[in-house]
């Protein structure tokens, strides 16, 4: 009974993946055709040419990093080869990161000044 009760449970599982994926593909596929058809098929950082020979290499990067916001009009996509769209994301995960770290150092900024008083030490002598 538990084996079976499990099987379900995996195969449940394995079909929502599959769905998942499957809108993924679908959404994906939708907003990179329109996206294609709206801008050159030039890089818009490294300004590289692309062809139908090498297409599979430009990517559709959102510029807010928010893959669900397709407007139409391609306001929120550029094109991006990718070098390039690998660059941005690692960038944007820099600065979160740096975000982070600046926030916590504010937080626990040390309050102990080991020197404030070498001048008097020194003038003992």
């Amino acid at each position: 009974m538990l084996k079976r009760k499990k099987e379900i449970n995996t195969e449940r599982l394995d079909k929502i993946v599959t769905e998942a994926h499957r809108n993924q593909a679908v959404r994906e596929h939708g907003y990179r055709e329109q996206a294609l058809k709206l801008y050159p098929w030039i890089c818009t950082r490294c300004e590289r040419e692309f062809t139908r020979e090498n297409l599979q290499g430009l990517t559709v990067h959102h510029k807010d990093h928010n893959h669900d916001n397709n407007p139409t009009n391609g306001s929120n996509w550029e094109l991006l080869c990718v070098y390039c769209h690998d660059n941005e994301h690692s960038r944007h995960l820099d600065a979160e990161y740096g975000e982070l770290t600046s926030n916590d150092q504010k937080q626990s900024s040390s309050t102990h000044t080991p020197f404030a008083d070498l001048k008097a030490l020194l003038n003992k002598e």
